[in-house]
């Protein structure tokens, strides 16, 4: 049983705690065995329970609500703990529709949230490109305005639900300054004329990714989040809010990690006693448990600012991403260490965590960007 009294902790109110006692029933019922043999059959099938049993509605706000990062970060652990998989599906859906939540219209949000939030539809966030990764300033992709359409010309590159996605939001240049200033986003449907999936990416933990290329692909104006040019403003805002939830993930493989290791070493004889005798051990147990705790104030401190009215946390949550991501690889490591040559079967769980958190450590802005972001902060702080 992994250690839950975390709840406890004054960064949580009683609808937190009793979310997670909910979902933690829910997810030892239903993913206990997720066949990612067809990895998209699975992420389909994924959303669509997550949908039936309510969990997707927390995934966006329409008006009048808002976006509660605590609870983003809750569902995002415990998933994460039960099954890679099953957190990847619950997040692009956060993720996809971050944009419609925070910037779109209310015909958008009337179009596209109950269809995301029901599992009817699934949701891609399409910034990445070939040549720009956390740079999103170096983005090159065009939308030319055409009368009362925008026509959108470029390729997106390691877009997660690519591929499988009903809706994408995707951002590309309209010109309105150079650099950043000058990107806007638009809600773009799966199937336009012009839009295709490239190429299918495979990757060490199986997830839907897929390169996309528009060529002359027509979408009307009224699919633009937010005015001309706000289309950084808009991804920053959204990555503002969901990379405290990469930790979070994090944290919930971490404990995962940890809560394996405990069981290997009681049960692993070693010279006639359990392997948990050996002083060595025990202290990895606790450079372990150290990290897990550290990595939860961490991420529920940045969620919890974000929830009491900070209108950004880049400091904060670029701090609880670092750390939970490293210290979460590190954390698995050790599992895996602990568990000998079962530890790298394919079949185990802590080898099917080695390969899922690798990734946690590069998307959303990778660990060397992350401290990039943390230097910039503490100096402005002193001034």
């Amino acid at each position: 049983m992994p250690d839950r009294s975390f709840l406890d902790w004054p960064f949580f109110g009683d609808e937190h705690r009793a979310l997670a006692d909910g979902l933690e029933t829910w997810a030892a019922a239903h993913l206990g065995a997720v066949d990612h043999g067809d990895v998209d059959a699975a992420c389909r099938a994924l959303v669509a329970d997550l949908g039936a049993g309510g969990w997707l509605r927390h995934s966006g706000a329409g008006a009048g609500e808002r976006l509660d990062v605590r609870t983003l970060c809750l569902i995002r652990e415990t998933l994460a703990r039960h099954d890679g998989l099953a957190d990847f599906a619950f997040a692009m859906q956060g993720l996809g529709t971050g944009a419609i939540s925070l910037f779109g219209t209310p015909e958008q949000q009337a179009e596209w949230l109950p269809l995301t939030r029901s599992g009817r539809a699934i949701s891609a966030f399409a910034l990445t490109e070939p040549q720009s990764g956390s740079d999103v300033a170096r983005s090159v992709m065009t939308a030319r305005r055409d009368g009362g359409d925008y026509v959108l010309n470029g390729e997106k590159t390691w877009i997660s639900n690519g591929g499988i996605a009903d809706v994408y939001t995707v951002f590309a240049r309209t010109g309105e300054a150079p650099g950043a200033r000058g990107l806007s986003a638009f809600v773009v449907p799966a199937g336009l004329p012009g839009f295709e999936i490239a190429d299918r990416l495979e990757v060490i933990a199986p997830h839907p990714l897929a390169r996309l290329r528009f060529v002359d692909c027509r979408v009307p104006a009224s699919a633009m989040l937010g005015a001309p040019g706000e289309g950084f403003k808009v991804a920053m805002s959204v990555l503002d809010v969901f990379r405290s939830t990469v930790a979070a993930a994090a944290l919930g493989f971490a404990r995962r990690a940890l809560d394996e290791a405990l069981t290997r070493i009681a049960t692993r004889q070693v010279n006639g006693a359990p392997l948990a005798d050996l002083q060595m051990v025990q202290g990895h147990v606790a450079d372990m448990a150290l990290d897990v705790d550290a990595a939860a104030l961490l991420v529920y401190r940045a969620a919890w600012t974000k929830d009491t009215g900070a209108t950004r946390v880049s400091r904060e949550a670029a701090m609880a991403k670092l750390f939970s991501t490293e210290q979460a690889q590190k954390v698995i490591d050790m599992a895996v260490q602990l568990h000998g040559g079962d530890g790298v079967r394919r079949g185990e769980k802590v080898e099917e965590l080695y390969r899922d958190i690798r990734a946690l450590r590069i998307y959303e802005g990778a660990s060397d960007v992350q401290r990039v972001v943390i230097a910039k902060h503490t100096m402005m702080a002193m001034g």
